[in-house]
């Protein structure tokens, strides 16, 4: 009986794995629920320590963690980087964020102004819309300056509406509240990676059934991403957007900020990038009367805006990212669709990883090397 218990052979030995196996499904499933609802704020604090945890090792580098001063040190050091990272990030995004909406509601005024005390300023551009639509549709479309105006009036109306109103005060008073939330969570978070971050990598690690030097080479890799995405892409693309708030409020055009976020938006559509948002303005500009000022608009934006995307982005990311920007710009897209605001993140960073570990499986069966040999 014993040596039937004993016996690698016997068949209640692949029953036991399965049943292990499904067990630890099992609960993998339960624990990935559980901590679903702090999905966001978990994944922001880890990447946000990977940007940081260079500059916090070299700090805490020195300090014996044996003692009880290195002790008290890293935990001191802890919370100063877990509070000063959250302040660098949100106290800047809640100015921009004040600014941003007070922008939007006056272009919304002012919009509604126009229409109602000057309508002939628009009368002729909406006039030559509606005769653009008619020609492209073959004359089926019909659709006159009029209907235009009257839709914007009841679009504005409703937008700037004291209903609509009622409802976008809740909306922000309830993600007020759970950005309020998610940021102790996030301070929480930040403070004990910092504290204890090579402690939980190595017990998360050891808990992947993979190979050490494939997890080695994934995690490697996976920090690689992080940091060149945000240096290469987000922070490029964040320089550009202060740039074109400074170029935008120094020409004098209304509704800066929100200008400045469109053109961070757009700057990840490769080829086209900032200028899909300049280009306009400086037409409006000429368009105006304002032809002298228009194009040097045009050329203060081209050599400011989009110069810094072709001089900064090839320092940061120096081919560390060997990807084209057109994958990177779909990835993005189809991160956001289905992860959110995260996606903005995971979609490139899963392209990649994909595509690393293909390469470690196609060099595992060595499938590549047999046709380069050929």
């Amino acid at each position: 009986m014993s040596d039937l218990q004993t016996n690698p052979s016997s068949p209640q030995r692949p029953i036991q794995s399965y049943v292990f196996g499904v067990i630890f499904i099992v609960l993998f499933l339960v624990v990935c629920r559980l901590f679903t609802p702090f999905f966001t704020a978990l994944l922001w604090s880890i990447l946000l320590y990977i940007l940081f945890n260079p500059l916090h090792r070299r700090l805490i580098k020195n300090l014996n963690f044996d003692t009880m001063k290195g002790k008290i040190l890293r935990s001191f050091w802890a919370i100063v980087f877990a509070l000063g990272t959250m302040a660098v990030i949100f106290i800047p995004l809640s100015l921009m964020g004040s600014i941003f909406f007070r922008q939007i509601m006056d272009i919304g005024r002012y919009a509604r102004e126009t229409l109602n005390q000057r309508p002939e300023s628009l009368h002729e551009l909406f006039e030559k819309i509606s005769a653009f639509i008619l020609d492209i549709s073959a004359g089926q479309i019909i659709i006159t300056s009029d209907d235009i105006t009257n839709q914007l009036k009841a679009l504005i109306t409703n937008a700037l509406g004291n209903r609509q109103m009622v409802f976008l005060s809740g909306n922000i008073v309830r993600i007020i509240g759970k950005l309020a939330i998610n940021m102790l969570v996030m301070v929480f978070s930040l403070f004990f990676f910092f504290a204890d971050g090579p402690y939980l990598s190595r017990l998360v690690l050891r808990a992947i059934p993979i190979r050490t030097e494939y997890i080695s080479t994934l995690t490697k890799k996976f920090m690689d991403i992080t940091r060149n995405l945000f240096l290469g892409y987000i922070i490029v693309a964040l320089l550009q957007a202060v740039v074109a708030f400074i170029i935008f409020t120094s020409f004098n055009i209304s509704g800066s900020l929100v200008l400045a976020v469109v053109t961070f938006i757009f700057v990840f559509i490769p080829v086209l990038g900032a200028t899909i948002v300049y280009i306009p303005l400086a037409i409006l500009k000429i368009a105006s009367g304002n032809i002298a000022g228009g194009v040097v608009f045009f050329i203060v934006s081209a050599i400011f805006i989009s110069g810094i995307d072709n001089v900064l982005r090839p320092i940061f990311l120096r081919d560390r990212i060997q990807l084209h920007p057109l994958i990177i710009f779909f990835a993005i897209l189809g991160g956001l669709a289905v992860f959110g605001f995260n996606g903005f993140i995971l979609g490139p960073v899963l392209v990649i990883l994909f595509l690393t570990v293909l390469d470690l499986f196609l060099t595992e069966h060595k499938i590549g090397a047999q046709d380069q040999t050929n």
